[in-house]
């Protein structure tokens, strides 16, 4: 998920309804409560909309709004891009909570991939995540729901509930020959933002992911590894989804000059590109390091860790990326609901587009079954050994 202040990368998006909105014609004041384009005939709409009210054997199940919410969805998925969405008031409640870094549910960050809802990360300590779901974990069933065709949101609303309550998850994993179901208790959610640890003398960095607050909270730790005896940085984007742009741009600014380009965005044909460049301090530029990076690494993750390549040359370890390229902005409609739009595409510093295509590690290591069971980390020990030996 990846968010510009108001703009949102991640993983759901917008379109803009024409409601109650004043503008100054001659001087004048003059209000348009719908303004429809003058070229589009919406005749056939509202023809189906009367043959509706006039013949449907059940008069009393056609609820008005919902019939409007029905429309406004369906226009939104025949565009085919599954962060561009509509999200009804409940819907616009539940992302504004996801945004916001604490919710009920059991804390995963899916997406879709080659038309496949598939798991972007398991977050940080949740009940997703303890009940042994993966990054590349392809998700066939929510209870009983099959999931082909279903929209990211769908998926999340029924995904989300109640602490306490269960949801099962048939779950098909690339080695596995057959799916396997995962019955887990939803709780509430609260993601922290990063840690960081000494290793000798190599200050690692994990970052979950990019919520509002990790500007001050980077900024701490940053203060603590100036203050310590760390002369190299691990810098661990794995699982992590992302968030806002604004937070991955402050954050490159420690590691970055000032004015090096942090991400590009392009905005379409006949379109000016927006670049965004290093604004911060750059008190860790001195430091050797590595990043890495798996399936799970999305958005703004790739946003940092591509920044970081193409300015510094940083080695990148681990396994190719999620690929989630593109940039939605949240529109607010009159009643609650909001569209979530993609307008533009990011690019790195170079000017690569990775959207389905994803970062390609500079040294490619993977992760196998046994690895997960016994705990081994054969991607960070790599990481440890090339810093040592610089």
């Amino acid at each position: 998920m990846l968010l510009p202040k108001r703009n949102i990368f991640f993983t759901i998006i917008a379109f803009i309804v024409l409601f109650g909105i004043g503008f100054w014609l001659g001087g004048k004041s003059v209000v348009c409560e719908i303004c429809p384009p003058a070229d589009v005939d919406f005749s056939l709409f509202w023809q189906a909309w009367s043959k509706l009210q006039e013949n449907y054997i059940n008069p009393e199940a056609l609820d008005v709004q919902k019939m409007i919410y029905g429309a406004i969805s369906g226009m939104v998925k025949s565009l085919e891009d599954p962060y561009t969405v509509f999200f009804d008031p409940g819907e616009t409640k539940m992302f504004n909570e996801d945004t916001s870094g604490r919710f009920e549910g059991i804390g995963l960050e899916i997406g879709i991939k080659k038309g496949q809802l598939q798991v972007i990360s398991p977050l940080e300590g949740t009940p997703a995540q303890k009940a042994g779901i993966r990054t590349g974990d392809k998700i066939l069933k929510i209870d009983d729901t099959q999931t082909i065709d279903i929209s990211i949101e769908e998926a999340v609303s029924l995904m989300r509930g109640p602490k306490g309550t269960e949801v099962t998850l048939t779950i098909l994993r690339d080695e596995w020959e057959t799916p396997k179901e995962f019955k887990i208790k939803r709780a509430v959610i609260e993601i922290p933002s990063l840690k960081w640890e000494l290793k000798d003398d190599i200050a690692y960095i994990k970052l979950y992911q990019f919520p509002e607050k990790i500007d001050s909270d980077f900024a701490k730790i940053a203060v603590e590894i100036l203050n310590s005896p760390a002369k190299k940085i691990i810098l661990d984007l794995r699982n992590n989804p992302g968030g806002y742009l604004q937070r991955a741009q402050d954050i490159a600014g420690w590691f970055l000059e000032k004015g090096e380009v942090v991400v590009i965005e392009d905005y379409g044909a006949g379109k000016e590109q927006i670049t965004h460049k290093a604004e911060g301090n750059a008190k860790l530029l001195g430091y050797p390091m590595v990043i890495l990076i798996n399936q799970g690494s999305a958005s703004a993750a790739e946003i940092l860790a591509s920044a970081l390549r193409d300015n510094r040359g940083i080695k990148i370890i681990g396994e190719t990326s999620f690929g989630k390229g593109s940039v939605q902005k949240l529109e607010e409609l009159r009643d609650g609901s909001s569209l979530k739009i993609t307008i533009a595409h990011w690019l790195t510093p170079k000017g690569a587009l990775i959207t389905d295509v994803g970062l390609e590690p500079d040294i490619k290591i993977g992760m196998t079954e046994e690895d997960y069971e016994q705990n081994r980390d054969p991607q960070l020990d790599k990481a440890i050994e090339i810093l040592q030996n610089l």
